[in-house]
């Protein structure tokens, strides 16, 4: 399970396969995701909230529960040794979900993103990142 930090409307996302590998997901790897929980959007959201806040928040989700879409790894919990010696290792595994050009869903991105996605030509998700590390 990972975290999903943009604004297309994930939550939690489940990895069910990793493209081009046969090993675990790093940094910049592009895997395959299984949409498990969906992002709730503001005060509209809650039950009883008005018939008209509805299609609020279908309009502002671009995707739903149990979608299948690809993803690119930002961060992982597993520590990861740089080629300059240093470890890093995040607090949580997360993923930005992607379309099939490599483009990402989402037009924001909420936290830290490694530095590693420079090297796999991710720069479209790096300049919209707010730091990386």
């Amino acid at each position: 399970m990972l975290n999903c930090i943009d604004n297309s409307g994930a939550a939690m996302v489940e990895c069910v396969q990793v493209l081009k590998m046969k090993r675990h997901a790093r940094i910049g790897d592009r895997i395959v995701v299984v949409v498990q929980k969906q992002r709730s959007f503001g005060p509209e959201s809650s039950p009883g909230g008005g018939g008209g806040g509805g299609g609020a928040i279908a309009a502002a989700n671009k995707v739903r529960r149990g979608d299948i879409r690809h993803a690119v790894v930002v961060r992982t919990a597993k520590k990861y040794q740089r080629p300059d010696g240093s470890v890093v290792r995040f607090d949580d595994n997360a993923c930005v979900l992607v379309n099939k050009a490599g483009e990402p869903i989402g037009t924001r991105l909420n936290g830290i993103v490694g530095i590693e996605l420079r090297e796999k030509k991710w720069s479209k998700i790096l300049s919209l990142a707010p730091m990386h590390l």
